[in-house]
């Protein structure tokens, strides 16, 4: 059986990955908001099984691949919240917008690598047509708690 032709929840079992704990906001904000058919997740950043987070700066502390599973694990961060507030990954119908903000160093140019970790993510769980939308991916002097990425995303509803 091919990818595509799973549900979500059946694409992402095959991952093999574990979602983290959902995130409790630590401000003034909402970690999700739906309007219409639309579903906001506020930004997220790489929460570790424990709860732990992944700290570090892209170019200092940590090397492209290391910051690479640092979006890929807070696309799972995502992927947690969506599951935990919304019960199941198949409410998602696409990826609609994904803004990568990366911690790194001044002279790091990789940005779009890096988000890859996080968007590479969403299309094994929707697939090429619906797991991959228009993105951003950008370089920041620094992120809360020093955390390497951090990414927020917009969703279609089924």
């Amino acid at each position: 059986m091919e990818i595509s032709t799973l549900s979500p929840e059946a694409a992402f079992a095959q991952t093999g990955l574990s979602l983290p704990p959902a995130p409790q906001p630590l401000g003034v904000y909402k970690p999700y908001l739906i309007d219409g058919k639309y579903l906001y997740v506020s930004g997220h950043g790489p929460v570790q099984d424990d709860k732990s987070l992944i700290i570090g700066r892209i170019g200092a502390d940590m090397d492209i691949e290391q910051g690479k599973l640092a979006a890929r694990q807070v696309g799972l961060t995502i992927l947690s919240t969506i599951k935990t507030h919304l019960g199941s990954l198949d409410r998602v119908k696409r990826v609609i917008k994904v803004l990568g903000m990366v911690n790194c160093t001044a002279d790091f140019g990789r940005h779009p690598y890096v988000i890859n970790g996080c968007s590479e993510l969403f299309s094994a769980v929707w697939g090429q047509e619906n797991g991959i939308g228009v993105r951003s991916a950008v370089g920041m002097g620094s992120l809360p708690d020093n955390i390497p990425v951090e990414v927020e995303a917009l969703f279609e509803l089924v």
